[in-house]
């Protein structure tokens, strides 16, 4: 196997991933509204999916036009805060359970969550997402993907973080 199918690989493997975090997602949107689960700012949820789609598919794009000199200590590098950004991901899911959504979505009354890393910071998913934004693009050496979508991400995040935050507040302490 070339490098460019291993990168090829690589980005169908998260492109998979993804689809198993929307049936996850998809599982607990439903148990939410169940449970008298609120949405809160909706209006930048289709630019993310956009943007987040977009993002594996420039990687791809880029690295087959570009085609890079193979640098190996760049490639095992950002392979390695790539795996560490879906270990981080995934730690926010199974600690969230239920709850975890691709959406901003709160059941009422349920006290805020702050075990896993979620005792270490406010939003870990978005450091998780910051890392492999500019590392997964950067294993196939597609810089101007890291670099786009990095600066598209970063207003992104600001807008979910004080949505999620906003909705957060309503909260009971725990």
């Amino acid at each position: 196997m070339n490098y460019s199918q291993a990168f090829t690989l690589l980005i169908a493997l998260v492109a998979v991933e993804r689809i198993v975090e929307l049936v996850v997602s998809k599982r607990n949107l439903a148990w939410s509204r169940e449970h008298g689960g609120v949405e809160f700012s909706f209006g930048h949820y289709p630019f993310m999916v956009s943007l987040h789609t977009s993002f594996l598919f420039g990687a791809l794009a880029e690295m087959y036009i570009s085609k890079p000199r193979f640098i190996p200590t760049l490639a095992w590098t950002m392979l390695a805060l790539s795996l560490t950004s879906q270990i981080l991901r995934w730690w926010c899911v199974t600690t969230l359970g239920k709850r975890w959504n691709t959406r901003i979505v709160l059941v009422p009354n349920l006290p805020r969550i702050t075990a896993g890393p979620y005792r270490f910071l406010n939003h870990p998913n978005y450091v998780a997402v910051v890392i492999e934004g500019f590392a997964l693009p950067m294993v196939g050496f597609s810089w101007i993907t890291a670099t786009i979508f990095s600066a598209l991400n970063a207003p992104l995040l600001y807008v979910r973080i004080r949505a999620e935050n906003l909705a957060l507040a309503t909260l009971p302490i725990a």
